[in-house]
């Protein structure tokens, strides 16, 4: 992306509307450090996944965002995420749609909206990037503006029909992300794909940084169907 060390990205690393919406952590403060995928408001299984996990207060959760919609109980996932000081999450394309009123949820309170609005669209620490959709290998990241790190999936045509954008990222920073949805999660060592389809009966992945292993707990039913071709089969990616 540029020479100076990845250990001190900082808001000059990225797009203007990006740089405003950066969020850096000191990873040196928290015990550890788990990453979980898309929530969609399937607030039981985030329950049963934080059960799982059981994070102290000293450990940091980071969600790839897409807490909301499609699921259950948006309100009680906002709720859960924002009420907890070791919680943080990155806004997610579907965050976007209620910021910007392309969506509307008429259950969120308007200190959840307020929340939303607030979310960072980018969350780092050492050479770890937190971003909703991804990050198109073939622009710098200076040059990827708030629509693309929230929807890139398949930067020729954004769809399912590929290539997908972490088959060709070979590059530091790391980057974690959802928005794609995967029958198992994706890991390289350039990209960690979290969105393993909880909503559409699928489950709910985290994965543990220090650590470098998942933890995932299975969808209690599926709350909206989806065609299979709109869910990734690793083994079919180039990676």
């Amino acid at each position: 992306m540029d020479d100076r060390p990845l250990t001190m990205l900082t808001e000059d690393h990225f797009h203007p509307s990006v740089a405003a919406r950066h969020r850096r952590i000191d990873a040196a403060l928290w015990d550890d450090i788990y990453v979980v995928g898309d929530v969609h408001g399937c607030i039981d299984e985030l329950r049963r996944l934080m059960d799982a996990l059981d994070p102290s207060e000293d450990d940091l959760v980071v969600f790839v965002g897409d807490l909301v919609r499609k699921g259950p109980d948006s309100e009680a996932v906002v709720e859960y995420v924002r009420s907890r000081d070791n919680l943080l999450s990155v806004r997610g394309n579907n965050e976007d749609k209620l910021i910007h009123n392309r969506k509307e949820l008429d259950c969120l309170s308007a200190a959840d909206e307020a929340y939303l609005e607030s979310l960072p669209v980018a969350l780092s620490w050492e050479d770890a990037l937190v971003v909703h959709g991804g990050v198109d290998p073939a622009r710098p990241l200076a040059e990827q503006d708030t629509a693309s790190l929230l929807n890139c999936r398949s930067p020729a045509g954004g769809g399912y029909g590929g290539p997908f954008w972490f088959e060709g990222y070979r590059q530091r920073p790391r980057v974690f992300f959802g928005h794609t949805v995967l029958a198992e999660p994706i890991q390289t060592e350039w990209a960690i794909g979290l969105d393993t389809g909880c909503v559409y009966g699928g489950s709910l992945t985290a994965y543990d940084y220090y650590q470098d292993h998942f933890v995932s707990v299975p969808a209690a039913e599926t709350y909206e169907e989806r065609a299979d071709r709109k869910v990734l089969e690793p083994e079919n990616v180039d990676i």
